[in-house]
């Protein structure tokens, strides 16, 4: 991997908490300032694309992160997006050939003590250099095939769909 792609699109993992207002706003992606203080040994590069809850990514947000993706050269590509549709988004990614794409997020901000974003990047990162080309969802510390996970609203992770 010379260099890893990173698109960002928003959700939960980037949420700012507003005590003045009692509510949440997608703020400034967070996995740049997490993989610089983790120190981590490859080159990234983070693209921006979204703001967004994914609960509003519509297709369009979706056609314009494959055609952002589409137009780089990078084999291997994270990106960082809302638990809600992500499985969606990961599915519409799919039509992308020749490239290891690996979907990531977390159920609680990255601000926050106890978080899982910093495992759920980090198990990201680690499935992105490993896997064979193809799109990903890697969250609860599982690896998991789009079309075979739902997110359990209920009980707040991923799970086989069945």
């Amino acid at each position: 991997m010379q260099e890893l792609l990173i698109v960002t699109t928003g959700g939960t993992i980037d949420k700012v908490y507003f005590d003045d207002k009692s509510d949440y706003q997608v703020g400034e992606p967070q996995i740049g300032r997490i993989l610089e203080e983790l120190g981590v040994a490859f080159r990234f590069r983070v693209i921006p694309v979204l703001r967004k809850d994914s609960l509003h990514i519509d297709d369009a947000d979706r056609e314009l992160v494959r055609a952002t993706i589409a137009a780089q050269d990078a084999r291997h590509v994270l990106v960082t997006h809302g638990t809600d549709s992500m499985v969606e988004t990961a599915k519409v990614l799919s039509s992308l050939p020749d490239r290891t794409i690996v979907l990531t997020g977390a159920l609680n901000p990255a601000r926050f003590r106890g978080s899982d974003a910093e495992f759920n990047i980090g198990t990201a990162v680690g499935a992105v250099q490993s896997l064979p080309a193809g799109v990903y969802i890697a969250m609860n510390g599982r690896i998991w095939d789009p079309a075979k996970v739902r997110k359990n609203v209920e009980a707040n992770r991923f799970e086989a769909a069945g």
